[in-house]
């Protein structure tokens, strides 16, 4: 259900090469949420780095909408960068095993479609 990678690089130049795939996949990155600061901000101590991408392909996303609206609630597909266990690693659900819970298989193709292009993203960023 997930498609995971470890890096070498650290967490910040994986981020930046994250953002610059994105966009050479034609992705926007929408938002950037750091879980540690986000925490911290609510009095929450959080030790481990995580910061969660919420990327999307604006003509992708239309057509599964146009299908199912109710997919919304899978959108924008997000991508992980984290430190566990001493090793920064990028993931991200697959969009394939994501579109098997809406019950529209005629998705299945743009949802190969994404996960491609998120893989791509993700093997260019570590």
């Amino acid at each position: 259900m997930l498609y995971v990678k470890e890096s070498e690089k650290n967490l910040e130049d994986v981020c930046k090469r994250l953002e610059a795939a994105a966009q050479a996949n034609n992705f926007g990155v929408l938002a950037v949420h750091d879980l540690k600061e986000r925490m911290a901000a609510k009095g929450v101590t959080f030790d481990a780095a995580c910061r969660i991408f919420e990327v999307c392909n604006p003509v992708k996303a239309k057509a599964v909408l146009e299908t199912n609206m109710s997919i919304a609630n899978a959108l924008p597909c997000r991508i992980c960068v984290y430190e566990e266990h001493g090793k920064v690693k990028v993931s991200t659900l697959k969009p394939t095993e994501l579109i098997a819970l809406f019950n529209s298989p005629s998705l299945q193709e743009v949802a190969r479609e994404v996960e491609d292009a998120l893989i791509r993203i993700i093997d260019a960023s570590v």
